[in-house]
């Protein structure tokens, strides 16, 4: 019985993964901001600014350049010879077990690498080979993104925001950009409370 299930869940996820692939998929984040902003600033240029963690980070322009597009969507500028405003971001990756894994099987730990990085610091993730291959045949990726803002001229941390996905897509080049947009949503004045924020990559 175990093992018809695990073929048919292996089926669907392939056929999602490939659908996906093809045409287009949904990332879904689950959103958190907080923001003492009552309107857009009247000049909302911005730098990006790095936490001493953050300055060899060698993968730091390119998240840096994944969320620039989220920003500038909700209305921000960069100007780095006139910035208004301090800009922070962080990303974060790391496999996971999936869902669709046996959970009566054993071993079950594949092999993979995350990067990331946070307050706390940053590093790498890894893992050995184990002997459950469905677990192998369906990566998960656990994934954080986060942005804060700061007000130069006060140096007040304004708005804050982060976003968090799970899912089995491994194209971090499309994930990103599309949990940073969905951080972003609702600038400057976001809900109140955790929500789920759900933006389409693709055509």
């Amino acid at each position: 019985m175990w093992k018809s299930l695990r073929l048919v869940g292996l089926v669907v996820l392939a056929a999602a993964v490939l659908c996906g692939c093809a045409t287009s998929f949904v990332v879904e984040s689950n959103v958190h901001a907080f923001s003492s902003l009552a309107a857009l600033p009247a000049q909302p240029t911005y730098r990006f600014e790095r936490l001493p963690s953050q300055q060899a980070f060698p993968f730091q322009p390119q998240i840096e350049a994944m969320a620039d597009p989220a920003l500038s969507r909700a209305g921000l500028r960069r100007d780095d010879n006139s910035p208004r405003l301090g800009v922070q971001v962080t990303a974060r990756m790391q496999p996971t077990v999936s869902p669709w894994a046996d959970p009566w099987g054993w071993g079950g730990y594949g092999y993979g690498y995350g990067f990331g990085y946070g307050r706390g610091g940053w590093g790498r993730w890894g893992g050995g080979f184990g002997t459950d291959p469905f677990y192998l045949e369906s990566p998960w990726y656990h994934r954080e993104v986060g942005i804060v803002v700061r007000d130069l001229p006060t140096n007040r941390v304004v708005f804050e925001t982060n976003a968090v996905h799970d899912g089995p897509w491994s194209d971090d080049a499309a994930v990103f950009p599309a949990m940073f947009d969905a951080a972003m949503q609702g600038f400057p004045t976001p809900p109140p409370g955790p929500r789920q924020v759900n933006v389409k990559v693709g055509q």
